[in-house]
């Protein structure tokens, strides 16, 4: 990874960091297309993992009063199981099979609210996030828009969606990483330092969206959230598809 890269690495996970800290989803989408460019899918989700678990671990602990954690377990539980039953399907992705499930993934976020009948208060409702959410983590390598429809109905303000999303996120990422582990042992000890630099500015990001999350209302950051993550799925979908034809 020459020099040039790695600066615009780090100042991309500034970025997409800070986005996430402020919607709680879309900067993990932005940073993995970027990592796509530079590495192989198995090695790109790894890396990924790495980055996304410091950016969400850090936004957990700066709003850890506001976790539900009953949730968090039922849905870790989940997540587990998904894992499970990818290692028994032997699961390795590719780079447009990675695109175009990402650019599916904004039809959720227009899907009007009375369709779901999902609250992740219940207990068969956060398993079943953590199942459909972990897999997609594993696959695709995020699942924000469908994390997010299993709270629409939830009683719990812009907060507590983020900072228990944030946690959810933090356990699919790290059994991610494991997932991928053999691909990530590809990188060099060069290209791991460079990822482990721009850790602290995952952090720094995401303390910067934090900020700027608790002085929007809930229907701006709502809004926000719908049409952000629309443009970068139309822009993941056509880009799969191009790669399935050339």
């Amino acid at each position: 990874m020459s020099l040039l890269i790695g600066s615009a690495f780090v100042f991309i996970v500034f970025l997409t960091s800070m986005l996430s800290g402020i919607f709680g989803m879309a900067g993990g989408l932005v940073l993995l297309w970027f990592l796509l460019l530079l590495f192989p899918a198995g090695t790109a989700m790894a890396v990924h993992g790495v980055i996304q678990l410091t950016a969400n671990g850090s936004r957990a602990w700066l709003s850890r009063r506001f976790i539900v954690w009953r949730i968090v377990a039922f849905m870790t539980l989940g997540v587990l199981s998904a894992a499970g039953l990818l290692l028994l399907f032997n699961y390795s992705p590719n780079a447009a099979t990675v695109s175009i499930l990402i650019g599916l993934m904004p039809i959720l976020v227009w899907m009007p609210k009375r369709w779901f009948h999902l609250d992740a208060n219940r207990k068969s409702h956060a398993l079943c996030c953590g199942m459909a959410s972990g897999g997609l983590t594993i696959a695709a390598g995020v699942s924000g828009p469908l994390i997010d429809i299993f709270f629409v109905r939830s009683q719990m303000d812009r907060r507590q969606v983020v900072a228990t999303k944030a946690m959810i996120q933090v356990v699919a990422h790290s059994i991610k990483i494991l997932f991928y582990l053999g691909a990530a042992l590809s990188l060099s000890t060069g290209e791991w330092g460079m990822v482990l630099l721009a850790a602290p500015f995952a952090i720094l990001g995401t303390q910067t969206g934090t900020r700027i999350l608790h002085r929007l209302t809930d229907a701006n950051f709502r809004t926000w959230t719908r049409w952000i993550v629309t443009g970068i799925g139309v822009f993941y979908f056509i880009q799969g598809i191009v790669l399935l034809i050339y």
